[in-house]
């Protein structure tokens, strides 16, 4: 009994779908690389080039595949599906031969995925035959389905989501789930557009593409980028905006303690659970040795009490436990991190000291350490928070 053609085709699965994408992908490469001017014809179309390079693969691992089936089956040689799987092989092999044609000489690539890879470097490296402006050139090297490019606009999604919309007053400007998407986002769009950088210094010797568009990176974008340097220049604009807000965020809630790249990411997550819940611990893994972290938590807390003082008795003693504790587990920390923390609780005494000084008395040469609270030989952090602690209550 005859299988019908429906049948097939629900046995094929979503691979009929590419098989008959790949159909017109291939007649369309085909008659590129067989046009009198091919390599103006490949390059003003060099996207398809690069989308058939990257699902190559996938279609040869599934034209395998189709095929051992319809042998094991029997399916007729006559009906749509089988059609289909015969055209688009033989359009490969029309394909395979057109592109080994058209490659320079030299060692044949392994596959027809390496291959359209190497004709697309071969393409660009020659560059038009009559010239071309800049952002012609910039469309060319840089063509929309590029995988570096949509991982970039992936993470400038992400930056642009966060940081575009108004930012709460004395608040962090994201959630504890959206901190998790940046600290994933920010190696990923880093990565990404130093590839991209690389990529058009490779093609641009000159390296007028990549001072063209590295001049207006900064420009804030005001309609929806189309072309691949209009979405660059959206995903690197909204990366240096991310990378700017959250470097002022960490000096302000951290200084004076100054945050390693590798911190980074498990510092945002802490900050934005912190906000809800105060007593949360900076974790002492990953980048964070235990004093480390406690050093963060230090620096947090007296970052918070220098802002504004806690509403209640009972929150300020809390605040002064918490700044306590991270004191003693950071007091065996050294390096000139310890050494700003300290300056910075000098300076917080001082200041609060200055609550018992009238105006007219006062003055630089006088700002110095109340000599009841702490001497100026006093070097260990928890007795530095200590006198904070007695300076700020005296000064109540």
């Amino acid at each position: 009994m005859a299988t019908h053609p429906d049948t097939l085709r629900a046995r094929l699965e979503d691979r009929a779908d590419l098989l008959e994408a790949t159909r017109l992908r291939y007649r369309v490469l085909r008659g590129l690389l067989n046009a009198f001017f091919w390599r103006d014809r490949v390059r003003a179309n060099l996207e398809l080039l690069r989308e058939v390079a990257l699902v190559q693969a996938e279609v040869d691992a599934t034209l395998a595949a189709v095929s051992r089936r319809a042998a094991a089956e029997g399916w007729p040689r006559h009906l749509a599906p089988m059609k289909l799987l015969e055209e688009v092989r033989h359009l490969r092999e029309e394909v395979a031969r057109a592109v080994e044609r058209r490659l320079a000489p030299g060692t044949p690539p392994d596959n027809l995925s390496a291959a359209l890879v190497r004709l697309e470097e071969e393409v660009l490296n020659t560059g038009p035959l009559l010239g071309r402006r800049t952002w012609a050139r910039a469309v060319e090297v840089l063509p929309r389905n590029l995988p570096e490019l949509r991982a970039a606009c992936v993470a400038a999604e992400v930056f642009e989501r966060v940081f575009k919309r108004p930012a709460p007053e004395a608040a962090l400007p994201f959630t504890a789930t959206e901190a998790e998407e940046l600290c994933r986002a920010l190696p990923l769009g880093e990565a990404a557009l130093r590839a991209l950088w690389e990529r058009l210094e490779h093609f641009d010797p000159s390296g007028r593409v990549r001072a063209f568009l590295q001049g207006r990176v900064r420009r804030a974008p005001v309609r929806a980028p189309r072309s691949g340097p209009e979405l660059l220049l959206h995903a690197a604009f909204w990366h240096d905006v991310a990378r700017e807000r959250l470097g002022e965020l960490l000096e302000a809630r951290l200084a004076p303690v100054v945050a390693l790249e590798a911190e980074v990411p498990e510092l945002l997550v802490w900050l934005a659970t912190s906000e809800s819940a105060p007593d949360a611990r900076l974790a002492a893994q990953g980048a964070f040795s235990a004093g480390r972290a406690a050093l963060f938590e230090l620096a947090a807390e007296l970052a918070r009490l220098s802002r504004a003082r806690p509403v209640g008795v009972w929150n300020e003693e809390a605040a002064w436990a918490r700044l306590w504790d991270a004191a003693l587990r950071a007091r065996k920390e050294t390096g000139p991190d310890v050494e700003r923390v300290r300056e910075a609780l000098r300076l917080f005494i001082r200041l609060r000291g200055q609550a018992r000084t009238p105006a007219r008395l006062f003055s630089p040469e006088r700002a110095a350490l109340p000599s009841r609270e702490v001497g100026a030989d006093v070097t260990e952090l928890p007795e530095l928070v200590q006198a904070a602690r007695a300076v700020a209550r005296s000064g109540a």
